[in-house]
């Protein structure tokens, strides 16, 4: 029990919050519109659902800074569940790819008749694994080890550093975005015909998606490091955004090595 905290208590009961509903709401408009969007080009409804999703999104992280940063509210024990909840967080993102690696290697290693019992299949033209993909591989290994000294930085109470190890990994988030674009582009083959694509594109490109959503939050932490939030002792939002870059790292070598490299053989 805190003898500094008049709740009497070191625990957070939150305060109702429209939030949550509000959240869904939006993701189920933009769930709607994006499958309106597939079948008729009209992209409306999903522009609609993501404006929603993202100002609930900046809403809702506005409170739990307040929250945190201003009210108090995240003692050592709400910092504890906190770091629970990040970790189950990761662990299920982690199955999610983990669906994605095992339909790549179903269709690979037991290639069936439709594709001609041979991976990968003969009218694919391969991505060479040695240029734009071994690229974007040393762009995350480099930007892993700038938000790791950012991290450092901050538990040294070293504010000027930890926004240049930001600034650094926030820039190479985005070339990586921009080589993954380019290569899409340039790409010899799409997503829909056959199960090549199909799954190159979604292991990719959701990995992509969440190289965007990482470099966003690294972004916040960025602005949020600028304005003086974040103590040595005390800063799980950063820490909680170093997990998470560290996971997508980690991911895109698992990528690297079975679908851009094995899978060339």
């Amino acid at each position: 029990m805190s003898s500094n905290n008049p709740k009497g208590h070191d625990y957070h009961l939150v305060d109702p919050s429209p939030w949550p509903i509000l959240a869904s709401i939006g993701a189920l408009i933009l769930c709607f519109g994006a499958v309106i969007y597939f079948r008729t080009d009209n992209a409306w409804t999903m522009v609609i659902g993501l404006l929603a999703v993202i100002y609930v999104a900046f809403m809702w992280f506005r409170d739990i800074i307040i929250e945190g940063e201003k009210d108090g509210h995240h003692t050592m024990v709400v910092q504890l569940g906190l770091r629970y909840g990040m970790t189950l967080f990761i662990a299920s993102e982690v199955m999610f790819f983990v669906a994605w690696f095992w339909a790549y290697f179903n269709a690979s290693l037991f290639p069936t008749e439709q594709i001609g019992s041979t991976w990968p299949p003969l009218d694919i033209e391969l991505l060479d694994p040695w240029h734009i993909p071994l690229i974007n591989t040393l762009i995350l290994l480099l930007s892993g080890t700038s938000v790791t000294w950012a991290h450092h930085a901050l538990q040294e109470g070293h504010r000027k550093e930890v926004i240049q190890g930001l600034v650094i990994t926030v820039v190479l988030g985005a070339i990586f975005s921009g080589f993954q674009a380019y290569e899409y582009m340039h790409a010899h083959f799409d997503f829909a015909g056959h199960i090549y694509g199909a799954t190159f594109f979604m292991a990719t490109g959701f990995h992509g998606f969440h190289v965007i959503i990482g470099t966003i939050f690294l972004a916040v932490c960025l602005g949020r490091a600028m304005a003086g939030h974040f103590k040595p002792d005390h800063h799980f939002g950063f820490e909680a955004a170093a997990w998470y870059w560290h996971f997508v790292d980690v991911v895109w070598l698992f990528l690297f090595a079975s679908i851009y490299v094995w899978g060339s053989y």
